[in-house]
């Protein structure tokens, strides 16, 4: 059996950069990949949807992922026929609380497995680790504990575009036992092979992603700077 890489790129939210996007289609060796919009967190929020169309048009050929009224008979073909499975954001407790209910985060670990890029931003990029910080439980941030696991660790969003976002991860990691991880600038991209982070994309000067962990942080030199 070849041996197939498990690519997941994970966003730091804060509107998702086309240019960011674009590395992500770069994965797939096609000129213009599938890719399985997926909108739960948003409560597949119709104009999210469409902003998705608009910004991939003649990229990638885009299909929504409906939870409601119900999901799809074939919900685990209908994500293992496409390339790339991106999450958008929003409340990331409700959407992995409807995706388990349904056997859609089993889905997401062979989709993953099988070598399709998962992605997403804010939520979506949260979903992915073992842990992260969330605003999933109200006006304020809170720690979430029961994440995916397709990733070590934890993340943590928006650390330069929502003020409190910084703060409450340092207080986290270093008075209440929560899991080290990392912390993206909006307009950032971690791309993670086989749970290894191997590129960090920035589309915005000084913009960069963050490895935080008990009693220290530092900031991760991007790899790809985009225009």
């Amino acid at each position: 059996m070849p041996v197939t890489d498990r690519h997941i790129v994970a966003m730091g939210g804060g509107g998702t950069s086309d240019a960011v996007l674009a590395e992500v289609f770069a994965l797939v060796p096609k000129p213009r990949p599938r890719m399985l919009y997926v909108g739960t967190g948003s409560a597949e929020n119709p104009a999210h949807e469409l902003a998705m169309y608009e910004r991939t048009r003649g990229k990638a050929d885009v299909t929504p992922l409906h939870f409601f009224p119900w999901p799809a008979d074939d919900l685990r073909e209908l994500a293992l026929g496409h390339d790339v499975i991106f999450v958008g954001g929003g409340n990331t407790a409700n959407m992995l609380a409807i995706w388990r209910l349904h056997a859609f985060d089993a889905v997401l670990r062979e989709a993953w497995e099988a070598g399709i890029v998962l992605t997403g931003g804010s939520a979506g990029m949260i979903c992915w680790f073992e842990a992260g910080i969330t605003d999933s439980f109200g006006p304020q941030l809170a720690a979430m504990r029961d994440g995916l696991g397709f990733l070590p660790g934890s993340a943590c969003p928006h650390y330069d575009d929502e003020e409190l976002r910084r703060p409450t991860y340092r207080r986290l990691v270093d008075e209440e036992g929560f899991p080290p991880g990392y912390a993206a600038d909006a307009g950032v991209g971690l791309t993670f092979v086989d749970g290894e982070l191997t590129e960090l994309v920035t589309a915005r000067e000084g913009a960069t992603a963050h490895r935080v962990e008990l009693g220290n942080e530092h900031a991760l030199p991007p790899t790809v700077v985009l225009a």
